[in-house]
């Protein structure tokens, strides 16, 4: 199984990121964007430009897709329904699909319409790109991190594998994806969330203060919840996650800073959302989760 063709669904920074990558390193007959005919019409005629440079990777509507070896999901939450219901066109008996979606839900809901067999779990950290406007900035490429289901088939991990080397995506196979997902969940529940709720930067969330405590404080109950869900969360993975942070360029934000300038509805209900049901499954008190939670909903209603 050797993988040559990859479609990505989802046209935003993580996208954008690795389709460019993908161009760059392989060619850009190796890639291509997907979107459902709506939003294909939505946006035709857009020039997105990636460091300050046109990207010219082609774009096609479902209506026109054929099956590739690879899909990549890299839309938000919130529209990973219409992909699943949209994208069985790029589907044929071999292709690959690997999902970047914040969260740990994502992977489950795709299984369930195309099953376990050619499906990994995984997911993104440590780029600080920033899509505003049109235009992709970044420094920081960061790493996949992806590995095997129960039922993922044999050879599927080592065809994504040998794609992403010659793509030159820095990657990591995962012997427990599932307990990496968490890792990426609690950094999510602390950068995204307060970063959002305070119109924060890496910058101000690193630096000592209250926007640093609520960013600790938030990720320190994904972690308790998180174990009593039986995944072995440490104070090691969440000081490595805050050093991650502090690592990013300073002035950079994450998705749902982004989505705040933007006026678009963010993926609170993969972060906090996800944290409280689960907090009240085992009787955990979460409340920076809580306030998170209600603020972010404040700060989406106060747009109309």
């Amino acid at each position: 199984m050797r993988i040559e063709k990859a479609a990505i669904i989802g046209k935003g920074a993580v996208g954008l990121l690795y389709g460019d990558m993908i161009a760059q390193n392989i060619g850009p007959q190796a890639v291509q964007f997907a979107m459902d005919n709506e939003r294909f019409a939505r946006h035709a005629g857009e020039i997105v430009r990636i460091n300050g440079k046109a990207c010219d990777i082609e774009t096609i509507p479902m209506s026109e897709a054929q099956p590739v070896d690879l899909v990549i999901l890299a839309c938000k939450a919130g529209g990973l329904q219409t992909a699943i219901d949209t994208m069985s066109p790029l589907v044929g008996p071999g292709t690959c699909i690997a999902s970047l979606i914040n969260g740990i839900t994502s992977e489950q809901r795709v299984a369930e319409r195309f099953g376990w067999e050619h499906l990994v779990l995984g997911i993104c950290q440590g780029m600080d790109a920033v899509f505003l406007d049109g235009e992709l900035t970044y420094t920081h490429t960061g790493e996949i991190r992806f590995g095997a289901s129960a039922q993922t088939a044999p050879g599927v991990v080592e065809a994504i594998d040998e794609f992403y080397t010659r793509a030159g995506i820095t990657h990591v196979v995962e012997a427990d994806p599932l307990r990496r997902m968490w890792v990426k969940l609690m950094l999510n529940v602390g950068i995204n969330q307060t970063c959002m709720a305070y119109g924060g930067t890496y910058g101000s969330v690193s630096a000592p203060g209250e926007q640093q405590r609520c960013f600790i404080a938030a990720m320190r109950e994904a972690l308790a919840v998180g174990r009593a869900e039986g995944i072995d969360l440490t104070e090691e993975d969440l000081a490595g996650m805050a050093a991650l942070v502090a690592s990013l360029d300073p002035s950079g934000m994450p998705s749902m800073a982004q989505d705040r300038i933007n006026k678009r509805r963010t993926e609170v209900e993969e972060f906090a959302g996800t944290i409280r049901r689960l907090a009240s499954k085992h009787g955990i008190l979460v409340p920076h989760n809580d306030w998170l939670y209600q603020r972010i909903r404040n700060i989406e209603e106060s747009w109309g």
